[in-house]
């Protein structure tokens, strides 16, 4: 019995239900999870002998998109259970179509994780990047079931890598194959003994770059965009805005127009942008009934201007309207996601907390990225290539190219899924 990691998931679960009082995000944690056994018991009929895609949230699930995908496009009749262990996750794609059923991942302990599987019967699990149940895991082991870790990333601080890791030890080798990210982590894996793993890329790749090829237009940010430059805040955090208005106002008339799109729609965050960023400002949502003449008119035309993106779902997509890029979360747990801006050629700058996150180097080191520390920085990293068009034009065939060369692995993930099934 790995008694400190059961303590440590009974004291993690009593914070969660005590903070519930007063954050929304833990109140949603707790209170998503109170009918979810009602919820599976119904799905159950459907769900039996499914694949089971577990997800920590959105972005790991867009890592598992693509490979899910390609498991489908085999076996279209092949029924799915997508979990999510954070609210925002369950709460962003409980409609995925993709999916049969989408549910919270019930808490982990050995009572739980046998229920679980006896509900469904799943032919094959994959877990995506950071998941590790050990109960869950070890459910599925007993039971024979093949599960695949894929878009892992390993670093040697991590419990897998020291004295006290042997619970964390053990969930390695419940896996059936193991596919990383990079090198770096397949060597860690190496290091410990574990020889079913190998790298298999990040599937975030074969995903942004099927929405780059869908070249879906959204005609009012084309309007907004006019012939721009454009400066497109993507996923970003009041610190990250704070950082941005005082480079754009410290850029004068020189400034480019703005696409603000914040990573959280909080109308107080909201009307600090409309406070702080260049006008002439307009919300999409006033916009987005408007004739796409009257937008070009009041917004197109001018030379500065922001669009404040108070909508989810579109940045991806709006990616594509952007000269630069600025990707959020630098300043807080982490960087989003870069590699949307950069599979439509557009390159990125970004704040410092990003050492967790390889594609951000890659793209720093392949010419496409950018690390500031403060408006002044961001002004003059702006100003690199906003007033050097060649300058631009390397940095934004570096983007396409950094991701372009590393398409493909959804494809290889999946055969070895299918071979399993």
């Amino acid at each position: 019995m790995p008694l400190l990691y059961d303590l440590g998931i009974g004291a993690y679960h009593a914070a969660i239900r005590l903070a519930a009082a007063w954050n929304p995000k833990a109140k949603a944690w707790v209170q998503g999870r109170k009918e979810c056994w009602d919820r599976l018991e119904q799905a159950a009929p459907q769900l039996h002998g499914c694949l089971w895609m577990h997800c920590a949230s959105v972005g790991e699930f867009e890592q598992g998109r693509p490979v899910l995908e390609a498991i489908k496009a085999h076996r279209p009749e092949l029924p799915v259970l997508l979990t999510f262990f954070s609210p925002s996750g369950y709460q962003a794609r409980k409609n995925e179509p993709l999916a049969t059923h989408v549910e919270y991942l019930s808490p982990d302990g050995a009572a739980n994780a046998e229920r679980l599987l006896a509900l469904v019967n799943p032919v094959a699990a994959v877990f995506v990047k950071y998941e590790f149940w050990y109960h869950h895991l070890h459910a599925l082991q007993r039971r024979k079931v093949p599960v695949f870790l894929i878009s892992a990333l390993f670093r040697k601080d991590q419990p897998f890598f020291r004295w006290y890791g042997g619970a964390w030890r053990s969930m390695l080798g419940c896996f059936k194959q193991i596919f990383t990210q990079d090198e770096a982590s397949l060597k860690l894996l190496e290091g410990i003994g574990v020889g079913h793993a190998a790298v298999g890329g990040d599937a975030r790749f074969d995903r942004v770059a099927a929405i780059a090829a869908g070249q879906e237009e959204l005609p009012l940010a084309r309007a907004f965009a006019g012939n721009g430059p454009v400066l497109v805040c993507g996923s970003t955090w009041p610190k990250d805005e704070a950082l941005l208005a005082g480079a754009l106002r410290g850029m004068g008339a020189g400034a480019p127009k703005c696409m603000a799109v914040p990573h959280e729609l909080h109308e107080a965050q909201l009307a600090a942008i409309e406070r702080d960023f260049p006008k002439p400002l307009a919300r999409w949502s006033e916009l987005e009934q408007s004739p796409v003449l009257n937008v070009e008119t009041m917004l197109g035309a001018t030379p500065q201007g922001t669009l404040l993106v108070d909508r989810m779902g579109l940045l991806a997509r709006l990616y594509r309207y952007g000269s630069v890029a600025y990707v959020g979360g630098g300043f807080t747990d982490g960087i989003h996601s870069v590699l949307e801006a950069a599979a439509w050629g557009v390159p990125v700058i970004v704040g410092p907390r990003h050492k967790k996150f390889p594609e951000v180097q890659g793209l720093i080191e392949a010419g496409a990225g950018l690390e500031v520390r403060n408006s002044a920085e961001l002004q003059a990293a702006l100003g690199c290539w906003l007033k050097d068009p060649q300058a631009l034009r390397r940095a934004s065939e570096a983007a396409a190219r950094y991701v372009n060369e590393r398409k493909g692995g959804a494809g290889r993930v999946a055969g070895t899924v299918l071979a399993a099934i």
